[in-house]
This record gives structure tokens, C-alpha cells and sequence, in this order.
């Protein structure tokens, strides 16, 4: 489990901005990575902690100032890498695995030598279980009961039909892997929408966390039902319950 992996947050680590969210704590981010000043980044993580915080863009203006240093969201993944390829014309192939949440408290000055961002974080709250407060009863309840409804909403009436539900309840049936990650593993395949997926990573409460996701459930089974009352039998070759 990455909850292992130390995190210094005495030190700036690097940042790696991207459109949308594309981590969450647990989950493992396949990255393809091309740009000069994200060579030198995945080089540089390499040779320290193999530390790495995915941010998000703010707005839009980032389309025009890519290449300078367009506003970015304050709450970040902090990511390491767990495997990594160098290819012969100098690309990386990279494997991030989600360590734990964090919020940016300043950024680092640009330097001369130094191509990407990078950044001094701030841990939610008291560091415990991927960095995050631990939970008490009431919480490891919320939790339990948030696992067990979307195990019966995956498993019974419309939403057994997607086809992610089976891949995602043998995670969800599997005991050995805690609620709190197990929640994080199957978050993104059950939200589609940007703004829920940044909701996702920047609630600090477990609980909450489950709740997002409880409610983006119920609206999906809602549009899962309007479509099988318009007979999918009927759909053309090729459409499916993705």
C-alpha cells in the first residue's frame, strides 16, 4: 500500500500540472512523459524520493500559458513512482502510485537549471492513513455502511449492468483491503465528471468521500434506468453498458 511510502514536506516536490485530476491516493497513474522539463522532473525524482505532485490547472487560461505558469487548484495528489522506463530517445514511461492528499502552500521561484515547478505542500491534517486523519468508530461505520451499499448497488438492479461493476466488486468484496482504500480504488471509475473527480480530492473526510460517491451512484442508476426503459436490446451492433 503506498500509506507506506514517507513524505518529507520540509522540502519543495515537484509538480506536475495536468488538465483534470488524474490521481487519487491508492490508485496508480500510467504516464507517458515527453516534455523537456518533465524528463528532467521524472530524472530528478529518481535520483531523490521518487516524489511527485500531481496538480490541477485553475480555469481555463492555462490553454494560453502552458508553457509559463498558469494558476493551478490547491489541492494536489503527491504521487511516487513505483516503476519507471527509460526509452532510447530519452522519454519515460513512468508508473505513479497515489500516496496522499496535500494542499500547496507556496511555490518555489523559477530557476535557471531547474525546467518544472515545484512547490512546499501541506498534509491534510494529522498524517495517519495515506496522510489523512485516522478514523474513529463512528467513522470506520460510515465507511463500512458506504461499502456495503455500493456492493449491493453494483451487485443488484440497474448498475449490474455497466461493465466495470463485476472488476469493481471483486476490490469491494475483497476484506484484506481497507474501506478507506478500497473507496479510493473504485472512485474513478464510478465518476466521470471533472468537478466530482476534484470534489474527490480535495474533501478531506473519508466519510464525505463515500458520500460523493453514493450520490453520483444514485444519479447514474437514474440514467441507467431511463435507458432500459428505451429496450437497449434494440441498440445497434456495437453499443454497450460502458
Amino acid at each position: 500500500m503506498a500509506d507506506s511510502v514517507h513524505v518529507n514536506f520540509g522540502k519543495p516536490i515537484p509538480l506536475f500540472p495536468l488538465e483534470s485530476v488524474a490521481l487519487l491516493p491508492q490508485q496508480v497513474l500510467p504516464l507517458h512523459v515527453f516534455e523537456p522539463r518533465y524528463k528532467q522532473m521524472v530524472e530528478q525524482a529518481l535520483d531523490a524520493n521518487g516524489l511527485i505532485a500531481m496538480a490541477v490547472f485553475e480555469g481555463e487560461q492555462w490553454k494560453q500559458e502552458y508553457h509559463g505558469r498558469p494558476r493551478l487548484r490547491p489541492v494536489v495528489c503527491v504521487g511516487h513512482i513505483v516503476q519507471h522506463q527509460k526509452r532510447p530517445d530519452g522519454k519515460y514511461d513512468v508508473l505513479l502510485q497515489g500516496v496522499c492528499r496535500a494542499r500547496i502552500l507556496k511555490e518555489v521561484p523559477p530557476t535557471e537549471d531547474r525546467l518544472f515547478r515545484a512547490a512546499y505542500l501541506e498534509p491534510f491534517s494529522v498524517p495517519g492513513e495515506g496522510g489523512e486523519l485516522s478514523l474513529d468508530d463512528s467513522g470506520e461505520r460510515r465507511l463500512r455502511d458506504a461499502r456495503a451499499r455500493i456492493t449491493e448497488m453494483l451487485s443488484e438492479g440497474p448498475l449490474s449492468r455497466l461493465t466495470v461493476a463485476e472488476p469493481i466488486l471483486e476490490y469491494l468484496r475483497n476484506e484484506e483491503i481497507p474501506t478507506h482504500a478500497i473507496l479510493e480504488l473504485v472512485a474513478f471509475p464510478l465518476t466521470q465528471d471533472q468537478k466530482v473527480r476534484y470534489q474527490l480530492l480535495a474533501e478531506e473526510d473519508a466519510g464525505e468521500r463515500a458520500q460523493i460517491i453514493l450520490r453520483e451512484l444514485g444519479s447514474l442508476e437514474r440514467i441507467v434506468r431511463m435507458a432500459v426503459s428505451q429496450k437497449p436490446e434494440d441498440w445497434p451492433k456495437g453499443l454497450s453498458w460502458n
